[in-house]
């Protein structure tokens, strides 16, 4: 059977995933088990892939979605904690003390705190935070999601300090860095990351202008009291200052010192200048826009997360002490993500879960599950845990938060659990590389010369475009990013094969590969986990497929952008093609 042929079959899970839950509107709940099933139907009639194999793989997926769960869970439980202890209402007072335009608060939570977050802790966690912090300032929850999703775009590449950079390329193209290195081409490894680093800053830099202007006038158009463009249009001054604010020390940092920092101290950096420059009115439109009176929002705007509405927002405690946890959470992510400290060691080697060779297949496991390295566990759960006593809680409110918080998180742990097993499926289904498995696979009639289904799917892509790959390259990116829920895992996944299909085109590797990574990054947007995390903070679960058709025009702008300049950066030789 020809590539095309085993392509479409690949694409079938995520096609049932999507007719599912944006035509059939079903929540992911019900969806991705679906979807799962289809998924592991066809690996096994297929791909021929022997059932218990499938099963291991689909357990380890279950295994993975804990740690997202863990994420959600300390997302959810500093918002609960902060409701019940009034420092929400705190914020939310401050926050209209700067500046009571919506507009400008979108900017300032979804936009910045976020990208600061992402570039300190990655894993989906940006939008999970933001998003119910927008919530609290009166957004609607639709909104707030769709807001967020669609800001955790262009930090993600540096998100985590770097590690869409350092670990997916680190492991899907460390042979071909090899010879880049011994050919001439750079000194060495880090030379290479570096360089895929600055190309990429090319090509979010643009959409760090071009998106958050966009963004207002799509949900003003969505969401406002007017359904107008314009109204978030009218706020292209206050983008501009922001996207110069966070873009400056993002371009210096990724040019001059490394992936590491450009997203967290690009968010950092902006996130202070922005909010010292709209207290005194810096950019900031003259007249007032809000979301109006939301008891006349269309129903549908709406979820099972309330705040309460004050007539008039009161200051429970000082802005420090109610900022003081999202202080800390930021300084923590940042020293635990930090090499040369010791802190990242002692919590990646600490209360550890491993889990190797599920049903006797080798090398089918989740290598490990570092509790306290995620983000779910340190900071957010253990800043939770202190703002009990920073914030005096009485005992029955913390309780309660505890409460709130399971009783969210309970229905998304279905949805997650489906996601990821068809995720490891996917990832499984070929190119395999571990001894004893081929052995193993082979004993059991398997070809293992077989491309893994993602694989198969790009490769169908890539033989009917040829030269115009540039103007692709991102969506395959984007692609790898929907279906595995990670920038990293998406570079791990088609790394190589970016490479590889620059030079059987004889374009440059590293303006193809920073593409990727790019694509990686904006498939944040639409990809099913950061979905459902999401929908679980504001209270919109079982609306996943609603915000994917939403956010996958920002998606598809985004790629259009990226496209354009691959080509220019093609087109005036920066870092031309490498005879490998």
């Amino acid at each position: 059977m020809s590539t095309g042929f085993f392509a479409l079959l690949a694409f079938i899970p995520i096609l049932v995933a999507l007719v599912l839950m944006v035509w059939v509107r079903l929540g992911a709940m019900k969806a991705m088990p679906v979807a799962w099933f289809t998924c592991a139907v066809i690996a096994v009639a297929a791909w021929k892939l022997p059932v218990s194999y499938v099963a291991a793989l689909s357990i380890q997926g279950i295994i993975n979605a804990f740690s997202v769960l863990i994420i959600v869970f300390g997302a959810l439980l500093i918002l609960h904690t902060l409701q019940y202890s009034g420092g929400m209402e705190t914020i939310q007072y401050g926050m209209q003390k700067i500046s009571k335009d919506m507009r400008v608060q979108a900017i300032i939570v979804g936009y910045l705190y976020a990208a600061f977050i992402e570039g300190a802790a990655g894993f989906g966690t940006p939008a999970a935070l933001a998003a119910p912090l927008l919530l609290s300032l009166g957004f609607p929850p639709l909104a707030s999601a769709i807001l967020c999703l669609a800001f955790n775009s262009f930090p993600v590449t540096f998100g985590a300090v770097g590690t869409p950079i350092i670990t997916g390329f680190g492991t899907s193209i460390a042979n071909v860095m090899d010879k880049a290195v011994a050919a001439g081409f750079f000194a060495d490894r880090v030379g290479v990351m570096k360089a895929i680093g600055e190309t990429v800053t090319l090509m979010h830099v643009p959409m760090a202008f071009i998106l958050p202007i966009f963004m207002l006038g799509f949900i003003t158009r969505l969401f406002g009291p007017d359904r107008k463009w314009s109204d978030g249009f009218k706020a292209w001054k206050f983008c501009v200052f922001a996207a110069i604010s966070f873009s400056v020390p993002y371009l210096f940092l990724a040019w001059f010192v490394g992936p590491e920092t450009p997203s967290v101290v690009g968010g950092l950096v902006g996130l202070g200048i922005v909010m010292y420059g709209a207290s005194k009115g810096v950019c900031v439109p003259k007249e007032v826009w809000t979301f109006g009176d939301d008891s006349k929002w269309d129903k549908s705007w709406t979820g099972n997360v309330a705040f309460d509405k004050k007539a008039e927002l009161k200051p429970q405690m000082s802005q420090i002490m109610a900022w003081l946890p999202y202080i800390l959470i930021g300084g923590i992510l940042i020293l635990t993500r930090i090499r040369s400290l010791p802190f990242m060691k002692f919590l990646q080697s600490n209360i550890v879960l491993r889990i190797t060779d599920i049903l006797g297949w080798a090398g089918v496991s989740d290598s490990s599950i570092q509790f306290l390295y995620l983000p779910g566990t340190v900071p957010f759960v253990l800043v939770s845990i202190l703002t009990i006593a920073l914030h005096k809680m009485p005992g029955e409110k913390a309780a309660k938060a505890w409460r709130d918080t399971f009783k969210k998180i309970i229905p998304a742990t279905i949805s997650l659990c489906a996601a990821v097993a068809l995720v490891k499926i996917f990832q499984g289904s070929g190119n395999f590389s571990n001894a004893k498995l081929i052995e193993q696979l082979q004993a059991s009639g398997v070809d293992t010369a077989i491309r893994s289904m993602p694989r198969t799917m790009a490769e169908a892509i890539a033989s009917t475009v040829g030269g115009a790959w540039p103007a692709i390259a991102s969506y395959v990116g984007g692609l790898g990013a929907f279906i595995t829920g990670s920038n990293t895992v998406s570079d791990v996944l088609f790394g190589q094969f970016q490479w590889d299909m620059a030079t059987i085109n004889q374009l440059p590797q590293i303006t193809i590969v920073a593409a990727q990574a790019a694509g990686g990054a904006m498939g944040n947007m639409i990809c099913v986990h950061n979905v459902v995390a999401v929908c679980t903070v504001v209270g919109l679960l079982n609306r996943e497929g609603e915000i994917i058709r939403k956010t996958f025009i920002p998606f598809i702008i985004y790629g259009v952008v990226v496209g354009i300049i691959a080509f220019t950066l093609i087109g005036v030789g920066l870092r031309p093609f490498m005879a490998l």
